[in-house]
């Protein structure tokens, strides 16, 4: 193979090829520069006219490619750098219900069933509900007239919020008092789920958690004590969750679009919710990012189902675009692409790298005189 120079290339022995730099985990070919004169032309920028790049001799002007190769168009248009990652999709929260009472459970609810504010938890005894209230502070307490705390006030924005009280009415004598509005509100509660209307909220009789929470394993036993843990369950907000490589964390940040691809093959969009700070792990640490699906209905009922999450960390809205597979390093450092002319002649053209679309195999460059349309040499598929 020979190069096309104003003077004969010097015959030597052929340069290892050095390390490709901080990219060389993208899929590269591997290439040998031509001799000392060629190499010193490339590292100064200028295009390298070639026969037969990829060893198979063909006349000086004459159309075609190596075994092996194909050809591929420089195109112009807009490009993502996208960071494809394994992902599980599934639903955010872990909750705990624990019984309080001694009663004995009569009825429990089945798993992957929702339960929200103001509805049965579980039955214990005779058939009595234990019921569900929104909270953060769990009920450590009987409540009842003329109490106060945040364990009140979260009781009164619940009965305001299932109507069974009026916001003026509780705001005006204190969220965070349990005031005879407050009671009466919750006699109405009590007579809607069948019990006894006392007024007064005894420990045990409702379970406070953050939001409705969708049952995801049945712990206790019908005819068992309600007592310990009873159910266990999550929030019903769906999420995607990444278990993303430490040394990734900062190409990633709360707001990225992202796509998700279902086990179905369909894809869905999505937003990076929160990226963790803190990562755990052995070898391999790793931090936690959580992504919110935009339409959480595309993803049905899947649980802890197996998902790729494509994150755009950038973009460009008008790039010259090849295939990474398109890139050449260079002996002398940098890369080129194999730009074929329409008399079929082969030049090598030196390049910049911009942005890398990881998930579509795409990068963009500049070069002198690369212009969208122009062939370029690729790998076979």
């Amino acid at each position: 193979m020979s190069a096309t120079t104003s003077q004969p290339a010097a015959e030597m022995s052929f340069p290892a090829e050095p390390d490709p730099g901080p990219r060389g985990r993208h899929r590269r070919r591997r290439r040998v520069l031509l001799g000392g004169a060629a190499a010193g032309v490339a590292a100064a920028g200028v295009a390298i006219a070639v026969t037969a790049p990829f060893g198979s001799p063909t006349a000086p002007g004459a159309a075609g490619t190596a075994a092996g190769t194909s050809l591929a168009a420089v195109t112009l248009g807009p490009l993502q750098s996208q960071t494809s990652v394994n992902a599980t999709l599934g639903y955010a929260g872990s909750y705990s219900v624990a019984g309080h009472g001694s009663g004995t459970i009569t009825w429990l609810p089945a798993a992957g069933q929702v339960i929200r504010q103001g509805q049965v938890l579980y039955r214990v005894d005779n058939g009595t509900p234990v019921f569900l209230l929104y909270g953060a502070v769990p009920a450590w307490r009987a409540l009842s007239e003329g109490m106060s705390g945040a364990d009140v006030q979260q009781l009164n924005r619940d009965l305001v919020s299932l109507g069974y009280a009026k916001s003026a009415d509780i705001s005006a004598l204190g969220w965070d008092y349990f005031s005879w509005e407050t009671a009466y509100a919750l006699e109405l509660l009590q007579a809607h789920l069948g019990l006894k209307q006392t007024g007064t909220l005894p420990q045990g009789q409702a379970v406070f958690l953050p939001s409705a929470i969708r049952v995801t394993a049945v712990t206790a036993s019908l005819g068992g004590q309600a007592a310990g843990t009873v159910l266990q369950g999550s929030s019903t907000r769906r999420v995607v969750t990444i278990n993303l490589d430490a040394a990734q964390q900062s190409e990633v940040k709360a707001g990225d679009k992202v796509t998700i691809t279902l086990p179905t093959g369909q894809t869905t969009p999505g937003v990076v919710s929160s990226v963790g700070r803190v990562a755990t792990g052995g070898t391999t640490p790793t931090v936690p990012v959580l992504v919110r699906l935009i339409d959480a209905e595309a993803a049905g009922t899947l649980d802890q189902a197996p998902v790729t999450v494509s994150i755009t960390t950038a973009s460009v809205s008008n790039a010259l675009v090849v295939p990474v597979s398109a890139l050449l390093a260079q002996a002398s450092g940098g890369y080129a692409v194999e730009e074929v002319t329409a008399a079929g002649r082969h030049h090598l053209v030196p390049v910049s790298l911009g942005l890398f679309d990881d998930a579509a195999g795409l990068v963009q460059v500049s070069g002198p005189g690369l212009a969208a349309g122009e062939r370029i040499v690729v790998p076979s598929s």
